[in-house]
């Protein structure tokens, strides 16, 4: 898979740093008085803190137990929550999880470590990502440049094409939150949980924790539609779509409302909504967001390709 030259790399490090660096200098401080305290232990690691909690898993900031006091608490380990342990559904999730997360390596997909998947307590091990989330960076920038957008999109891009390629698994939740920034802008696709066939993406849209609704593709809620690898696509424009323009493609005051709208309404034109935008990337946009998913482009990778060149075009126009 071709990459972007240097330059343009750096450029956009600089630009993307500018919004970051605060945000992790104070998750680094934090960091910092996090170190010598433990709050627990699962199998060989030292749980320091709580980073995060969600429905399913809590996840905590922790270090090899047999490691010095003073080593810094580096990985991150995600626990399904208890109240799961007997849930068949929720233990084959963290199965796979930590399945594809060491199958399909990738410098932009999330590494698992280590796991312990067969038995309880269940969990699996990653390094502990700086940055913040994608999600972050928009809530506070609302939008970023284009030559940034395209080049975090290329990288999430090459990220499914590599999780497609080696696992010919979908994501089922590519969304801003699910995106870590590192300080110099580097992408990392991360949370497994939801990974499937494209053969079962019926049997988990059942599952009321399935992928998040703003992001859906109108395949996985629609009984008439097949669904493959390209449901992730549309994760992707709507990420692309939101980051170009501030605002979701689709919003609605209820579930019911929304899923009608992935499936039956074509979104503003990106255009209007960002008069600056490119006709070449409008057009990406608007075809990875195509109701039809044979509408969309094939792969991952052809994407991937295509926002390489985009991306140049970006600096070139300058």
């Amino acid at each position: 898979m071709a990459t972007l030259e240097p330059t343009a790399d750096r450029t956009n490090r600089a630009s993307l740093s500018e919004a970051t660096a605060s945000a992790t200098s104070t998750k680094s401080s934090l960091n910092q008085g996090a170190r010598n305290k433990a709050i627990g232990r699962i199998g060989p690691w030292q749980l320091v803190r709580l980073l995060h909690e969600g429905e399913l898993a809590r996840v905590y900031l922790a270090r090899p137990a047999d490691s010095p006091a003073e080593q810094p608490a580096a990985y991150a380990v995600k626990v399904l929550r208890k109240e799961w342990w007997r849930h068949a559904g929720a233990i084959e999730m963290q199965r796979r999880s930590a399945w594809v997360g060491r199958r399909a390596t990738h410098p932009n997909l999330l590494p698992v470590l280590s796991c312990g998947v067969q038995q309880p307590p269940f969990y699996v091990v990653s390094p502990r990502l700086e940055g913040e989330s994608l999600a972050a960076v928009l809530q506070r920038e609302r939008r970023l440049p284009l030559s940034v957008t395209l080049w975090i999109v290329r990288q999430v891009a090459e990220a499914l094409e590599a999780l497609h390629d080696k696992t010919g698994m979908v994501h089922g939740d590519v969304k801003p939150a699910n995106v870590m920034l590192a300080p110099d802008g580097h992408a990392t696709l991360i949370d497994f949980g939801f990974v499937h066939s494209p053969r079962e993406a019926k049997h988990w849209a059942t599952q009321p924790v399935f992928g998040t609704l703003n992001y859906i593709a109108p395949e996985v809620v629609a009984s008439s539609l097949s669904c493959d690898l390209r449901a992730d696509l549309y994760g992707l424009g709507v990420m692309l779509y939101e980051m170009l323009s501030g605002v979701l493609p689709h919003k609605a005051a209820d579930a019911e409302s929304l899923i009608r709208m992935h499936r039956e309404t074509k979104p503003v034109c990106i255009r209007e909504r960002q008069s600056e935008t490119p006709k070449a990337v409008a057009s990406l946009v608007h075809r990875l967001l195509a109701k039809d998913p044979l509408r969309r482009p094939e792969s991952a990778g052809i994407v991937a390709e295509e926002l390489v060149r985009l991306e140049i075009a970006s600096f070139s126009s300058h």
